[in-house]
């Protein structure tokens, strides 16, 4: 019979060669994809095209058990810290290009193909981490609604939440006059059509309630580009109302940049917390 002290050896040995073992397992489990090869602060980093759409994945050097990952909506590659974080926990990372589409059908067309290619061909898990700055607020809400059951939990960052409030410029801030008209654009309506839309992710919180999807703001309070009053403060009172699981993080003082957090430790923990 093990004594204590002897029981105590075995465990720590046993939980390291179990460690150790899923390490092997995942290295071995790297996955292969057709496009180029760049760099993503030392992790490969593949390029390609799906329907003629640009797309990037970011692959740990470990994958972590279940093929976690996290879907970044825009401006892939800013502030980083939050992917290299995952990264080193095993997460891939994803990206396809849907600027100038605020969010519209057609972005949420190019996200279920993605979601569909990653998941169905290369295993990844069906219920992704979602990531939407600023603009990519719209179109992480959008694909949320539409798809509640394939989410594991949102992070938004700086989010749009109304398009009338950006690019609209409807509120107190003060929009932008290029990239409304785009936005109009991308959904086919009128700017009086565009103001009595009820599908903006203020107004399509339901589904990600009755899911029971937690999500997590982080916001600048002085923030002039996006005003938190117009759209995270709305959206969590709605979602809250709901039922909901949300946490908003604010940065006293901070405008809409810089986005993330210089430690992103507390969103790294809100992430793992809901593996």
């Amino acid at each position: 019979m093990l004594n204590g002290q002897q029981l105590l050896k075995f465990t720590c040995l046993f939980i390291f060669v179990l460690t150790s073992s899923k390490m092997v397992l995942a290295e071995e489990s790297t996955i292969e994809f057709p496009g180029t090869q760049s760099d993503y602060h030392g992790f490969s980093q593949v390029n390609f095209e799906l329907d003629g759409v640009e797309c990037r994945v970011v692959q740990p050097r470990g994958v972590a058990e279940g093929r976690p990952w996290i879907w970044r909506a825009r401006f892939f590659g800013h502030e980083p810290q939050l992917e290299i974080a995952l990264l080193k926990r095993g997460y891939h990372v994803a990206y396809t290009d849907v600027a100038g589409l605020f969010g519209s059908p057609e972005a949420i067309k190019r996200w279920d193909r993605l979601y569909e290619y990653l998941t169905n061909e290369h295993g990844f898990n069906h219920r992704p981490v979602l990531e939407g700055m600023s603009r990519g607020g719209l179109i992480v809400y959008n694909w949320a609604a539409a798809n509640p059951d394939q989410v594991r939990c949102i992070y938004a960052d700086a989010p749009v939440c109304d398009f009338k409030s950006w690019p609209g410029g409807k509120g107190s801030g003060p929009g932008s006059k290029g990239a409304w008209d785009q936005c109009l654009k991308a959904y086919g309506m009128t700017e009086a059509e565009a103001m009595a839309f009820q599908g903006n992710p203020i107004d399509n919180l339901k589904p990600l309630a009755e899911a029971s999807v937690p999500l997590l703001h982080v916001v600048g309070d002085a923030d002039e580009v996006v005003p938190v009053a117009e759209n995270t403060a709305i959206l969590e009172e709605r979602y809250k109302k709901l039922g909901g699981e949300i946490t908003v993080i604010h940065k006293p003082g901070v405008g809409h940049h810089p986005h993330s957090l210089k430690d992103p430790t507390p969103i790294v923990d809100f992430i793992l917390k809901h593996e």
